[in-house]
């Protein structure tokens, strides 16, 4: 790298660094100043500038505080109190933050639970959060009511909106609320950062959800630390169509533009046709992704107003490489923010200086200053390697490993758990580099280069082992993408039989100038032998989580099996190239008749 060009990104990284790092400096488990606080304080320098905009309706900051008020007055009401927990159960709307922002100024936490779960899914979230009430409306109400048998105690349903006769009407209780802001020292007497303050629910992409328990100060962190990294402004319009259960959409994007002034300008739900003129109607100047939400971008036909934006920076985590050349080279975004962080964990990472494909960096020279490490790690049983000395080790330069972030008391280091005891100590690993040290295991396989750039390579239990060599899901995804008429891939491994490891299964969905002949001719071109998809299943669609992220779980048990999978199969058979799966090719498999 050119001694000049390596200055401005040392430069970038460090500005970038700095201003994220002061934002968040004063954030202390003992600290008395709670995340509705510093809302509070946003409300009170910009009172009356505009807050969010929501299918054609704007409130200020005012009136947003104003709503929150009112939630705040209606749990006290209701004898709830602080410690305990309602439910929010609900899309996107304009009430969403002032729900909890209101309850948080009183004490209560609030449950963000998915709004598009059903069944055992929603009565296992709504049982973990041990919410005595759930606030639903109108569409997320029938959910509710299907499975209010189920639950293991009575939860009093709140509807905000249109309501029968037997149900509560959450719009008439809160005209008798006051808008003003409940007293400080009754309602939030005693009450520290390290309180918590939200529980957000994990994806749920290989079972069921889990509850991590988000504290007023992990909050903070959030939102405060979001302000800084995107160097966001009171002129900014934040264009969020994320959910706003999960922290990306919900504190990421929201701190950055409620705690510098700016303005969110929020949709239900994703729209890939609809994105560009609304970006460009409303003014927008940036965007929060998940990575692919950009991927379906990529996709749709090109539009005038895909380069007419006023779009200088978007930010997210999960943006593949040959996606992000599309970010800045088709529509011309002024720049991308790329990040790393789990909703419950305490690693996080910043690619401030914008190096194409990287999700973060840790130089050498500042390594010390941060909690995070990599280390070597074992596909097979899926632990980290331990030398001689009982050890973790930690990788060299270009190697594969897990990253872990050591638990500490600050702020940053802080992991706080889930709901579920058992679940949080499943994550934390004890004796990393010395006796009685404890380390959070994010679950992520990763690699470093000789700069300190840090890539994503697979999360756990996705990467796998065949013909003796790891396969990373992500990167056979990554090089599937290339193929003319693919649109998505999934990528897992399944067992065949008795054989060692996992054969490499790719889920697609395609365009009509796929062609399953060009696909085996650029696996053969592009990847090795043991990376090459045996099995390849053609979708109309992938099932995704809320936030765009692939379900493995059931195509994983469905494997190949033609009497389990009525979608077009095919096997790499090692004479003809790829065929159809049919019941005989199905037996011959599990009865080892392919030498594979």
């Amino acid at each position: 790298m050119l001694l000049q060009t390596r200055l401005k990104r040392e430069w970038q990284f460090l500005k970038g660094l700095t201003r994220t790092l002061k934002r968040v400096k004063s954030i202390a488990p003992d600290s008395t100043n709670l995340i509705c606080d510093d809302l509070e304080a946003a409300v009170d320098r910009w009172s009356s500038s505009p807050a969010i905009t929501f299918e054609g309706q704007t409130i200020t900051y005012g009136d947003l505080d104003a709503m929150a008020n009112r939630y705040a007055h209606w749990a006290k009401g209701l004898g709830i109190t602080r410690g305990q927990t309602v439910a929010l159960f609900m899309p996107n709307r304009l009430e969403y933050l002032a729900i909890w922002y209101g309850l948080s100024k009183v004490g209560v936490a609030t449950a963000l639970v998915n709004n598009q779960l059903t069944g055992p899914a929603l009565a296992h979230c709504l049982n973990i959060s041990q919410a005595l009430h759930c606030i639903v409306d109108p569409e997320t109400s029938p959910c509710f009511e299907a499975v209010k048998g189920s639950l293991d105690r009575h939860v009093q349903q709140w509807v905000l909106g249109p309501v029968r006769d037997d149900q509560r009407d959450l719009v008439k209780a809160l005209k008798s609320c006051s808008q003003l802001r409940p007293d400080r020292e009754t309602s939030r007497d005693g009450l520290t950062a390290k309180d918590t303050a939200l529980f957000i629910f994990t994806s749920g992409t290989t079972g069921l959800p889990k509850a991590a328990k988000i504290t007023h100060m992990r909050a903070q962190l959030y939102m405060r630390g979001f302000a800084g990294s995107t160097g966001a402004r009171a002129s900014d319009r934040i264009y969020v169509t994320l959910p706003l259960y999960h922290a990306t959409g919900g504190l990421c994007a929201l701190g950055a533009g409620l705690l510098s002034g700016g303005s969110i300008v929020l949709r239900k739900k994703f729209s890939a046709s609809q994105f560009w003129d609304d970006i460009v109607a409303e003014n927008c100047t940036m965007f929060v992704y998940i990575g692919e939400l950009c991927r379906y971008l990529a996709n749709q036909p090109e539009i005038p107003n895909e380069r007419a934006h006023k779009i200088r920076l978007i930010f997210g985590n999960g943006l593949r490489p040959d996606v992000w050349d599309d970010m800045l080279d088709r529509f011309k975004v002024g720049g991308v923010l790329e990040f790393y962080g789990a909703t419950e964990g305490n690693v996080s990472f910043f690619n401030f200086d914008g190096r194409r494909g990287a999700i973060g960096r840790l130089p050498g020279y500042l390594k010390k200053k941060f909690n995070t490490r990599i280390v070597k790690f074992d596909v097979e049983s899926e632990m980290p390697v331990r030398g001689p000395d009982g050890c973790c080790l930690e990788v060299a330069p270009g190697e594969v490993g897990e990253c872990i972030g050591q638990i500490a008391n600050d702020a940053r280091s802080n992991f706080t758990g889930y709901a579920d005891k058992t679940a949080t100590e499943k994550k934390i690993l004890h004796d990393v580099f010395s006796k009685g040290d404890a380390w959070f295991r994010t679950g992520d396989l990763m690699r470093m280069d000789g700069d300190g750039y840090i890539y994503f390579v697979d999360r756990i239990g996705d990467t796998f082992r065949w013909k003796g060599e790891n396969v990373a899901t992500s990167e056979v995804a990554e090089r599937l993408a290339g193929v003319p008429g693919v649109l998505e891939t999934n990528v897992y491994g399944v067992k065949i039989g008795d054989l060692d490891g996992k054969a490499g299964m790719a889920s697609l969905v395609v365009g009509p100038e796929f062609d399953i002949a060009v696909l085996a001719e650029h696996v053969d071109r592009e990847l090795p032998a043991y990376a090459r998809p045996i099995f390849v299943r053609l979708q109309r669609e992938i099932e995704t989580t809320g936030t765009f992220k692939y379900r493995k779980i059931d195509l994983v048990t469905e494997g190949f099996d033609p009497s389990l999978v009525k979608d077009p199969l095919y096997f790499r058979d090692p004479a003809k190239g790829y065929v159809k799966v049919t019941k005989t090719v199905f037996t011959k498999l599990m009865a080892g008749g392919y030498k594979l």
